[in-house]
């Protein structure tokens, strides 16, 4: 793993038993990895004894673009529909999208999404409104924007994450 020197003071192995323990989780990292995410370790929580490995892709995962947000933006295109929407194909592979936290987490490690931009969990107010936030990296910053949560674009995917 690329970034395993972050985590020196776990043991590799006792993540790999974790997997083969929960081999449906392995199948969900396969699908990640399929899909272009990259999946790589973001962190452990020692309380719950939970691994979350996140999409580390340079960009948003190639698999994962032209996507509106969800099945009801999806439903609510007349015309040029996408072939999904974000929240289904994550819910097919069996991971959910990163939130705004999680993105600046993840931004912390590296530059992400400095050619493309990933849609993030929406908050309920905004998705009531019909729209949908997404987070991008540009001029050495973090940026979160907002836009219908119909609109889709070549260059606008999603990351996910699943606990082990």
């Amino acid at each position: 793993m690329e970034h395993k020197t972050r985590f020196k003071q776990l043991e590799w192995l006792k993540i790999e038993e974790k997997l083969k323990a929960e081999p449906e989780k392995l199948w969900v990292l396969s699908k990640m990895e399929e899909t272009g995410g990259e999946p790589n370790l973001l962190g452990y929580d020692a309380k719950t004894n939970e691994f979350t490995f996140c999409d580390f892709s340079k960009e948003s995962p190639k698999g994962r673009r032209s996507l509106c947000y969800d099945r009801e933006a999806l439903e609510s295109r007349k015309k040029f529909k996408p072939k999904n929407s974000a929240l289904d194909l994550a819910a097919e592979i069996g991971i959910e999208i990163l939130d705004e936290a999680q993105y600046r987490e993840l931004q912390q490690l590296g530059e992400f999404d400095t050619k493309t931009s990933s849609w993030l969990k929406t908050p309920n107010e905004i998705r009531e409104l019909g729209g949908a936030i997404f987070g991008d990296f540009r001029y050495g910053k973090v940026f979160i924007y907002h836009n219908g949560a119909e609109s889709y674009y070549a260059a606008r995917g999603f990351r996910g994450f699943v606990k082990v």
